[in-house]
């Protein structure tokens, strides 16, 4: 490097990449992006004072908000407001509704615009709305089910024909399920989601959705017609072979409130007038498929002009639950991308089997015509044995496979519609003459996240690990963030959660997808505060309390705080953070957590033959005083964030307690500490367990730790996510390098160089010899180990959130080159706008290309010189010799 480039002489920002006149523009500002409660124009607002946020668009640099202007009425063109609010500040995410007190299940519609610090106003945004959900007392419907008890594996079909009198102004459908459902009006899907309800803590609450279907009805004659899947709720789940574990009776919920043009309004309820019968889904299971037969479809039976017959009986009215109707606060599942059949071949075992090249999670739509009573039998896999053939061991007793009878006429379309894969591969048995590629399309089904973030090097390798990441995210985002989604599991696992938790935000918009589910964790959490390793628990009750696991209650809503500057998800998630905490304490000896179960550092590096005492064991108990502190640190956090001082000064007491306690406990006078390990020493550096003095010689024995295992790391689900963190914090970012870009196993390319396009959970998941790691826990699309995706961004690309102005509002640009790479690019959408950030390396020049988006400031840290760039919002480049 060019020392003069440390002294005045660092040339900086040398072109600013806006222009920048004196002429006047007809509109220097906009809005756009309109949100409430992080939702775009939501129809199921259950908070009382909803929040709304929007971004803005100029220009001109260093723009930022001086005031905002808010209204809002019960019409489209707001000619009577009825609450508006006129601010001078700089606030434009989550401002609360301030007027009085809202109707339940009521459309709202407001607009805002904004003034410049330049003297700029907007123009009043286009007209958003949201509707507010219903209250307990709003529901006239009544829970349906089949008559009898609910036994058949068949999904039940409900229908009831309307008569509509007049012209109708608008139509609402609430609907929520105990199983999964599919509804229609006069024969088409009310809405593109599908797994509806989702799946929350279903004993404490279920979710109904809110959908306008004024454009599918008509004066006249309607016919709404709903299918129900067990799903979570009464299906098969956990891997202990359980049914039934909320429920042995599937159930329909359903009110349609209608208004006239005439303003008279009518509401249409489930109840004892509809009737219910089976059809032609056979079995639907989230674990084992889908059985569909052709031959029994009741065409028509969900439109009007369709006679029932004696197979349809009167449904049975059931009494009313415990569990609270919430709205929706998270996106819904849907279906996104699709992918081509790439090969179909014929494998040494004489299988047929097609090839999608990524492993996906959704499932096949299926092209076939046959002879009524031919069954085509759809399999699914994400491997293939070293020799070629077709793997499903790993998914222990899940058959994941898809069944459809023909019934003889026409070319059809099959997919399932309750239960969903994990494949790049399927096998097809019983096909009806030639299967082509054509026959076959996988469609990838996970919740609808906005892509946010991007991220690209000038190395092929991390790009595929940077692809793998995300498709990991988009397969175990399918409405609560699971494990794994093909074997017998698919739950939802606390430590892979919270572990991937920032990876998951620079990657997609998780905001509400998190805020979703921490209510489950609240919901499931134990009266004694112990958090449980699933969320929603479908495990035993005991199955809680494990250090890095519960965990969660306080890591993923201080993430989500410092990604979202979202301060109500602390409010609502306190009592859950301060009750985890307080459990901790309360089965602590002397301020050490040496009690109870733990996972440890799970899935660390084990050598196959430890003759020298090399494996990477964590002492279990020294890893949860560190979680321990953790915790009580981030609770600290979120308690000065929102003004409990007593709070505040309570638990930094008891941190310096823990601390010591971990010191007498856990380290040598000379600081080395008792388990040797790269976890042991990334866990102590990264939550500052350690004196001052004794850091530095700590990171040193770590990457000793490193070098010895000759550059690779030996970390699992708890070490992995910090440790590349740890190394550049401490000045060792060249050996950060050398672990992300390690090839050979273990490493974070190794799979990457085997073929993966997905994370593993194991590092070695396929063996160095093409043979497998043990089937009954070796899944191929795990995210956990896909937590380097937030160093990646953060380090390489340099793209920081700064928790003192959180959400982005403050943004630290800090690259830091290494690796031999020549170049690096990542791009961020955060509440505020777009946040850039592009280097390159050549000739011995670097070049940064930094955005910054309105509203927002940032600082800009030169990797090797000492200077630090305070800018507003706008486009610049910065250049100097390196």
């Amino acid at each position: 490097m060019n020392k003069i480039s440390r002294t005045s002489s660092v040339i900086l920002t040398i072109a600013l990449l806006f222009s920048f006149t004196t002429q006047i523009f007809a509109q220097k500002i906009s809005v756009k992006d309109l949100t409430v409660e992080h939702l775009v124009n939501p129809f199921s607002i259950d908070n009382p004072k909803p929040r709304f946020s929007w971004k803005i668009i100029s220009d001109i640099k260093n723009t930022k908000q001086s005031n905002f202007e808010i209204r809002l009425g019960t019409s489209a063109s707001i000619d009577k407001v009825l609450w508006k609010a006129n601010v001078n500040n700089d606030q434009s995410v989550l401002i609360a509704y301030d007027g009085p007190q809202l109707s339940s299940k009521t459309k709202y519609y407001w607009q805002v615009r904004v003034k410049d610090n330049h003297g700029n106003t907007s123009k009043w945004s286009p007209v958003q709305f949201f509707q507010t959900g219903l209250k307990p007392e709003d529901w006239a419907a009544k829970w349906i089910s089949v008559e009898g008890k609910d036994t058949s594996l068949a999904s039940p079909m409900f229908r009831k024909e309307i008569n509509l009198k007049k012209k109708v102004r608008t139509a609402t459908a609430y609907i929520t399920a105990k199983g999964l459902y599919e509804a229609n009006i006069n024969g088409e899907r009310v809405s593109d989601a599908y797994f509806a309800p989702g799946w929350t803590s279903y004993k404490d609450h279920i979710q109904y959705q809110v959908y306008d279907i004024k454009k599918s009805l008509k004066k006249g004659s309607n016919v709404i017609g709903v299918s129900l899947g067990d799903g979570w709720y009464k299906g098969r789940i956990g891997f202990s072979n359980q049914k039934h574990f909320y429920g042995d009776t599937r159930a329909l919920l359903l009110q349609l409130e209608v208004e006239y043009t005439d303003g008279t309004r009518e509401a249409i309820i489930s109840d004892n007038s509809w009737k219910t019968a089976y059809g032609p889904i056979l079995a639907s299971n989230i674990y084992d498929g889908e059985t569909y037969d052709a031959r029994l479809e009741l065409r028509g039976w969900n439109n009007i002009g369709y006679k029932e017959n004696a197979s349809w009986k009167p449904v049975q009215e059931l009494a009313k639950g415990p569990e609270k109707l919430v709205g929706m606060s998270g996106p819904q599942v849907s279906k996104h991308e699709t992918f081509k059949a790439l090969k179909v071949f014929k494998t040494p075992k004489g299988e047929t089997v097609v090839d999608f090249g990524q492993n996906l999670v959704g499932w096949v739509m299926l092209k076939a015509k046959g002879a009524a009573g031919t069954k085509i039998s759809i399999s699914h896999a994400e491997v293939l044995t070293k020799e070629g053939n077709f793997y499903t061991t790993n998914l222990r007793s899940a058959k994941q496979q898809n069944n459809y009878i023909l019934k003889g006429e026409t070319e059809q379309v099959f997919e399932p519609h309750f239960s969903f894969q994990g494949f790049r591969y399927v096998k097809i048995d019983g096909f009806p003459g030639e299967l082509k590629l054509g026959n076959l399309t996988a469609v990838a089904v996970y919740s609808d996240m906005k892509t946010s973030g991007k991220f690209t090097t000038s190395n092929p390798l991390l790009n595929q690990l940077q692809h793998n990441i995300s498709w990991g995210q988009k397969g175990n985002f399918v409405d609560v963030p699971t494990d794994c989604p093909q074997r017998d599991e698919r739950l939802g696992w606390t430590g892979d959660a919270q572990a991937f938790a920032t990876t998951a935000a620079y990657n997609m918009d998780v905001s509400g997808f998190f805020t979703k589910w921490l209510k489950d964790v609240s919901a499931d959490q134990l009266p004694n505060g112990s958090v449980p390793f699933v969320v929603p628990n479908v495990l035993n009750q005991n199955d809680a309390g494990s250090a890095g696991w519960a965990d969660v209650a306080t890591i993923i809503p201080w993430d989500m705080y410092v990604s979202y500057g979202d301060k109500g998800i602390l409010e609502t998630q306190y009592g859950s953070m301060k009750k985890w905490v307080d459990y901790i304490s309360s089965v602590a000896k002397n301020n050490l957590w040496n009690t109870g179960f733990h996972f440890g550092d799970w899935l660390f590096y084990r050598p196959n033959d430890d003759n020298d005492g090399r494996a990477a064991v964590t002492d279990k108990y020294m890893i949860a005083q560190t979680f321990y502190a953790h915790s009580t640190q981030l609770l600290i956090n979120a308690a000065k964030v929102l003004g409990k001082t007593d709070d505040v000064t309570k638990y930094s007491s008891l941190l310096e307690q823990i601390k010591a306690a971990y010191i007498k406990e856990n380290m040598t006078p000379s600081g080395k500490l008792i388990s040797n390990t790269q976890t042991a020493y990334v866990l102590a550096l990264q939550f500052d367990m350690l004196p001052e003095n004794l850091r530095a010689q700590a990171a040193q024995r770590l990457v000793d730790n490193v070098k010895d295992y000759g550059n690779h790391l030996t970390t699992g689900f708890l070490g992995t996510p910090y440790l590349c963190h740890v190394l550049s914090r401490f000045g060792h970012e060249n050996v950060a390098y050398d672990l992300l870009l390690q090839e050979s196993y273990p490493s974070w390319l190794y799979p990457v160089k085997t073929g993966a396009t997905t994370i593993w959970e194991r590092w070695d998941g396929i063996k160095q010899d093409g043979s497998f790691q043990t089937a009954d826990m070796n899944s191929f699309n795990h995210y956990a180990y896909g937590a380097i995706g937030d160093w990646m961004y953060k380090n390489i690309a340099g793209i920081n959130p700064v928790s003192a102005q959180p959400g982005y509002k403050t943004i630290l640009i800090a690259p830091r080159p290494g690796g031999k790479l020549t170049n690096a690019s990542a791009e961020l959408e955060t509440v505020y706008g777009i946040v850039k950030s592009s280097w390159t390396i050549a000739d011995g020049v670097f070049k940064l290309d930094v955005t910054v988006p309105a509203n927002a400031t940032a600082t800009v840290i030169l990797p090797k010189t000492d200077k630090k760039e305070e800018i507003g919002s706008g486009s610049y480049h910065f250049e100097y010799k390196y």
